[in-house]
C-alpha cells in the first residue's frame, strides 16, 4: 500500500470545498469510492496481518487505524547501590491470554542516604539515593573540633558542628549549614567539641549540646537555645522524630527511655571481654516507637564514636537477634519504622519486627563511612 498516496488523496478531498458541475462532481464520487474501497482493501490487509501476529488494532470510527508505535531500544545503567526482593514468579500465561507484566516491586530503600567522610582537611557529605551520588565538601580548618563534632539532623536538612577552638582544645563556636554547607551561620559560642557525641539531635531542628558546666537545647532555625529545661541526663539520644529520648542517671547509674508520657527503665550488660577495651557504652539510636535502642562502645580518648553494635529491648532488657551475616558496625532506626544493620560492604534491612527486608549493596565510594541519617 502506497501510505504517502492515501494521504495525499484524503487531503485532496479535504480540500475540495468549491462548487462543481454535475461531471466533475461525477467524477470526483467516482474518486472517492476509490479511494475508500483502497482504504477498507488496507486496513483489512492490516487486519489480517495482526491475527498473525497477536498485535490488536483499534479501528476508528473514520475507518483509519492506529497503527501500534514501533518498538524502542532503551539503554540504562542500573542503579550500583540498590537491590531489591526477588519478585515472585508469576503463573505462566496461556498462549491466548493476553496479560501485563507486574510492576516492580518498590527497592529496598527508597529514600536518601547520608553518610559522613572524614579526610585529613575536609568533611564530605555522601547523599546517596536510587543511583544518584551527591557529595558535598566542608573545610575541616586547623583543629579537630569540625571533625569530633560534625553531624547530620535526621531530616536531612542541615549540618551542625564546632568550629574555632579555644587554646584549650575543647570547645568553640556552634555553627549550621544547609547540608551542602551554604547558608552557614553562627548559633552559640563555648560549646564542647570533643566527646564521643559532643551534639545530638532531637528530631530535625532542636540540638542538644554542652558547654561543660550545662547542657543547652539549642533550636537551630531560630538560632537561640530553646524554652524550657533540657535537663542534666548524659548520653542522651533521641529517636528520628525527637519524640522518645534515652537517657542515663549517671549518678544512680540507671538507664531510661522516656516519651509520650512513659518511662521505661533498662538493664544491659556488655560482653565482658569487649567492655575492657572501653569506657563503657552508651545508646546511640532509637527506634520511633520508643521500644528498642542500639547501643555502641565510649572509647578511651575523647574523640566521636559512631558504630553501635546491640540492640536491646527496654521492655525487657533482652538482646534483639540481628539477621544477616558479617560483623556490625552500626544501626540505625529510620523515621518510617525500618532498621538498617550496617556491615561492612551491605545494608541489611529490617522491618518494625527485625525481619529481613532485603539487602543493599553499598557503592565503593561511601564503603567504610558512617551511615549518619535515612530520610523515606
Amino acid at each position: 500500500m502506497n501510505e504517502d498516496r492515501l494521504r495525499f488523496d484524503l487531503a485532496d478531498l479535504a480540500d475540495e470545498v468549491t462548487p462543481v458541475d454535475l461531471r466533475d462532481r461525477a467524477l470526483r464520487t467516482s474518486r472517492r469510492l476509490g479511494i475508500q474501497r483502497t482504504v477498507t482493501t488496507s486496513v483489512a490487509a492490516l487486519v489480517m496481518i495482526a491475527a498473525a501476529t497477536g498485535t490488536a488494532l483499534a479501528i476508528r470510527p473514520d475507518g483509519q487505524a492506529n497503527l501500534p508505535a514501533p518498538a524502542t531500544s532503551v539503554t540504562s545503567s542500573s542503579p550500583p547501590v540498590e537491590v531489591t526482593p526477588t519478585p515472585e514468579s508469576s503463573a505462566t500465561a496461556s498462549a491466548s491470554t493476553s496479560h501485563s507484566t507486574p510492576p516492580a516491586k518498590p527497592a529496598v530503600l527508597g529514600g536518601t542516604r547520608y553518610y559522613l567522610e572524614l579526610t585529613d582537611n575536609e568533611a564530605r557529605i555522601h547523599v546517596v539515593r536510587s543511583g544518584r551520588h551527591e557529595v558535598n565538601v566542608l573545610p575541616l580548618g586547623k583543629d579537630d573540633c569540625v571533625a569530633n563534632s560534625i553531624t547530620i539532623s535526621p531530616d536531612g536538612k542541615r549540618l551542625a558542628w564546632v568550629q574555632d577552638a579555644n587554646a584549650d582544645g575543647m570547645n568553640g563556636t556552634l555553627v549550621t549549614s544547609r547540608i551542602d554547607g551554604t547558608r552557614q551561620r553562627t548559633v552559640a559560642t563555648g560549646i564542647i567539641c570533643l566527646g564521643p557525641r559532643p551534639l545530638v539531635w532531637q528530631g530535625g531542628d532542636l540540638l542538644m549540646a554542652n558547654t561543660g558546666t550545662r547542657s543547652l537545647l539549642m533550636d537551630m532555625v531560630a538560632g537561640k537555645p530553646h524554652n524550657g529545661d533540657p535537663g542534666q541526663e548524659t548520653d542522651r539520644c533521641w529517636s528520628a522524630d525527637g519524640e522518645w529520648l534515652a537517657s542515663t542517671d549517671s549518678d544512680a547509674g540507671k538507664h531510661w527511655v522516656t516519651g509520650n508520657g512513659e518511662v521505661r527503665q533498662y538493664t544491659y550488660t556488655p560482653p565482658k571481654d569487649e567492655a575492657a577495651l572501653h569506657d563503657g557504652w552508651q545508646p546511640r539510636s532509637v527506634s520511633v516507637d520508643g521500644r528498642y535502642v542500639a547501643v555502641g562502645w565510649v572509647g578511651t580518648d575523647p574523640s566521636r564514636q559512631d558504630g553501635s553494635f546491640a540492640v536491646v529491648d527496654v521492655t525487657t532488657s533482652k538482646l534483639v537477634d540481628l539477621p544477616g551475616s558479617g560483623t556490625v558496625r552500626s544501626i540505625l532506626f529510620t523515621l518510617d519504622g525500618k532498621v538498617i544493620v550496617q556491615r561492612e560492604k551491605t545494608l541489611t534491612v529490617l522491618d518494625a519486627d527485625f525481619q529481613q527486608v532485603g539487602t543493599v549493596t553499598e557503592p565503593a565510594s561511601v564503603r567504610g563511612q558512617w551511615l549518619l541519617a535515612y530520610v523515606p
